[in-house]
């Protein structure tokens, strides 16, 4: 019995002892008195729960049938644009998806041809395009390659948008449209802001996701120089199902006639990898459409898209700097690994040679000797003009202050300089690292869900909030997996100053 049920229990059966003193056409008697009072007691104590649970009962049935309409739309929508019909008279009338299938059947019984026939759509689509290119425009972040008509459309205000969707959709008559206050025209758009099929979401869906990319794509991060991109079709972790094979003994001299002796590889178990969601909610106010704000449509949504591009890199930073513990239950940077410098200092002719010599020393997970590449310097800002000016010069200072070759110059080593290790660091020791080339060894690796890098958006309904809202996410995870991948140099203070 839920809480309802039990206070309409005890409600007939306080009822039952008011009905038994009325039909006795008597009071009630001080026990049934002391009966009422208890029960009561008991409706006070249950009623806000009950009523909690209607209220939850009846919030669930709401979002069911929001549900309920956004597939009956969705369905509609899938269905006619298969048929090159035109779905927005069946979605305005509320018919359902079967009355949708009959009639779209009977008008090709009849005519031998679907009932109606978008005969607009690559208008629609042009003008669409057209709209959310202006609107990048108006907001001083023109596309490279803009739609036809959308610089004469970059002098529409939100309203003037707005009013044209409306007509287009709505068949409305634009002068009505035009004596409608802000506020209602945002009334209306609201209403078709879950709909598919509705012009004015999608001009802004469009103009989100051409901010998105713009300023994803040129958000200047380094994280991609020194680690290598790698995908996952689900979110379940890689425990014990990725397996290096090597450890083989080497090939025997076999004489003639002689026996082949049989070998066995061995196995070590790979990193666990696991992806994970990162997102945020943004909206649109309904203060920001009624005073035209288009800089929301062109700098916030492309805000968050930097940002999740930049918290990546801030985390593989985080990873090489913290020197957290890795898959084989020691730090990333371990003696036991051959990865760590027991001297500190800030790049030189001598520091460089080290560390070079360490990451070319490295051995397989089954103590082969290997060749490891050095491809790139990863460095604090503060330490490139250093390393720049030792790998520009063809001479050095030798100790008898003599002139030698300079075997660092015009080294093919890159230099990823990023001041993210600052950050980190503060007022300690910045450290240093020389990164192995990616083809040699994995060393640190983000992935992305089936190798989608760009995040994600969706139109999003929130209860209570005034504006068209948005949901923004990335999937990603970042492994270390194999610590032969860098080499590290615990280096000195930086002053910038």
């Amino acid at each position: 019995m839920n809480k309802r049920e039990l206070l309409r229990s005890l409600l007939a059966k306080q009822q039952a002892i008011v009905n038994a003193a009325k039909t006795g056409q008597r009071d009630m008697t001080p026990e049934e008195e002391g009966q009422f009072r208890a029960l009561q007691g008991q409706i006070d104590a249950l009623r806000p729960e009950a009523e909690a649970e209607e209220r939850a009962e009846q919030e669930q049935k709401r979002q069911a049938a929001v549900t309920a309409e956004r597939q009956r739309v969705t369905d509609i929508t899938t269905l006619c644009r298969s048929l090159g019909e035109d779905p927005d008279g069946y979605i305005r009338d509320g018919k359902s998806i079967e009355e949708v299938r009959a009639a779209i059947l009977d008008g090709m019984i009849q005519t031998g041809s679907p009932a109606r026939v978008r005969v607009q759509k690559d208008e629609m689509d042009k003008f669409r395009a057209a709209a959310a290119d202006a609107l990048m425009i108006r907001a001083g972040n023109a596309p490279q390659n803009t739609a036809e008509g959308a610089a004469d459309m970059a002098g529409m205000s939100l309203r003037d948008l707005a009013i044209e969707c409306q007509v287009r959709d709505h068949n409305q008559s634009a002068g009505d449209l035009m004596r409608k206050s802000m506020s209602d025209l945002y009334g209306d758009l609201c209403r078709d802001f879950f709909n598919p099929t509705a012009t004015f979401p999608a001009i802004m869906d469009s103009a989100i996701n051409k901010s998105i990319v713009h300023i994803y794509k040129n958000t200047n991060t380094t994280f991609e120089r020194i680690t290598r991109k790698g995908t996952l079709k689900d979110f379940k972790r890689t425990d014990g199902h990725d397996y290096l094979i090597g450890g083989v003994g080497d090939l025997l001299l076999v004489p003639e006639n002689g026996e082949l002796k049989a070998d066995t590889h061995k196995e070590a178990t790979l990193p666990t990898r696991k992806l994970d969601t990162y997102g945020r909610q943004f909206s649109m106010s309904r203060q920001a459409f009624i005073n035209d704000d288009i800089g929301f449509l062109s700098e916030v949504p492309g805000m968050y898209a930097a940002k999740a591009k930049r918290q990546i890199n801030k985390a593989v930073y985080s990873i090489l700097y913290n020197n957290g513990t890795v898959y084989d239950g020691k730090t990333l940077f371990h003696e036991e690994h051959g990865n760590l410098m027991k001297t500190a200092g800030a790049p030189s002719l001598q520091t460089l040679q080290a560390i070079i010599q360490k990451l070319q020393m490295q051995k397989d997970p089954f103590g082969e000797q290997i060749i490891v590449t050095p491809a790139a310097l990863v460095l604090p800002v503060g330490y490139g003009f250093t390393v720049g000016t030792l790998f520009a010069s063809p001479t050095i200072n030798t100790a008898d202050n003599t002139q030698a070759a300079n075997p660092f110059y015009n080294s093919s080593l890159s230099i990823v300089e990023d001041p993210t290790l600052n950050a980190l660091a503060g007022t300690n020791a910045c450290p240093w690292f020389l990164a192995a080339s990616q083809s040699d060894v994995m060393g640190i690796q983000v992935d992305y869900l089936n190798g989608q890098e760009m995040p994600t958006f969706r139109r999003m309904e929130v209860a209570g909030q005034l504006g068209f809202v948005w949901d923004i996410y990335l999937d990603w995870g970042i492994t270390v997996m194999d610590w032969r991948g860098f080499v590290k140099n615990p280096g000195e203070v930086i002053n910038l100053e």
